[in-house]
């Protein structure tokens, strides 16, 4: 079966396509990076919307650094953890905070780093669209929205071009839309939606937030 998305770029066009067709108004965009920021460039190019980063880190299993046993999401002040407790159980949280301490290092690094200096955004009481390439699990949009959330914002959508049917079903339940515009029941990886799913590198995400993320916010 083909792919019904090219890239991160066509993916991301389809998307706003999708989007634009409800109206939002004072809307603000957010992409998770990596490659959700490149999917995030096209939906606010399509919106005419402010572009900002929201950035997102897995918190690794130690041990067996792959398997997220929560995330933490920062934007602005606001920041907020999330525990996937199938994974976490057993884990002592002295062991749990030394990794997260590490990845929210990172965090406001790459926040920095993405921003070159930039404020962030304001979201209090705007709508948000929190964009990503895909949902595996949906362990770190989960962490996405609470942060969003403690950071005022208004009415949340989650919008990805492809997705679980599992996650996207319980983020249902923790945001006010979810827009996935391809939900395979047989879903096995994010990458199964794109011909080229490429790794999007740091200077890709500068560059798409550099473009759109001179709007005016």
């Amino acid at each position: 079966m083909r792919p019904p998305f090219a890239d991160r770029k066509a993916a991301g066009r389809a998307l706003g396509e999708r989007l634009a067709a409800v109206p939002r108004d004072d809307v603000v965009v957010l992409g998770l990076p990596r490659g959700g920021v490149v999917v995030a460039a096209e939906v606010a190019a399509r919106l005419g919307a402010p572009l900002d980063v929201l950035v997102v880190r897995k918190i690794g299993l130690p041990g067996r650094p792959e398997l997220a046993m929560g995330a933490v999401a920062g934007l602005a002040d606001a920041l907020e953890t999330v525990r996937t407790e199938d994974v976490a159980a057993g884990v002592e949280p002295a062991a749990f905070e030394r990794v997260r301490t590490a990845e929210l290092q990172e965090l406001r690094r790459r926040e920095q780093a993405y921003r070159g200096g930039r404020p962030p955004v304001d979201v209090g009481d705007r709508p948000v669209v929190l964009a990503d390439d895909g949902l595996a699990t949906g362990a770190t949009m989960r962490a996405a929205v609470a942060a969003a959330g403690r950071a005022g914002a208004g009415p949340l959508t989650v919008a990805v071009p492809v997705g679980s049917p599992r996650a996207c079903a319980r983020l249902r339940t923790e945001v006010d839309e979810v827009v996935c515009l391809w939900a395979p029941p047989a879903f096995r990886a994010v990458q199964q939606g794109y011909a080229d799913f490429a790794p999007t590198s740091d200077d890709e995400v500068r560059a798409a937030l550099a473009e759109q993320g001179g709007r005016a916010g």
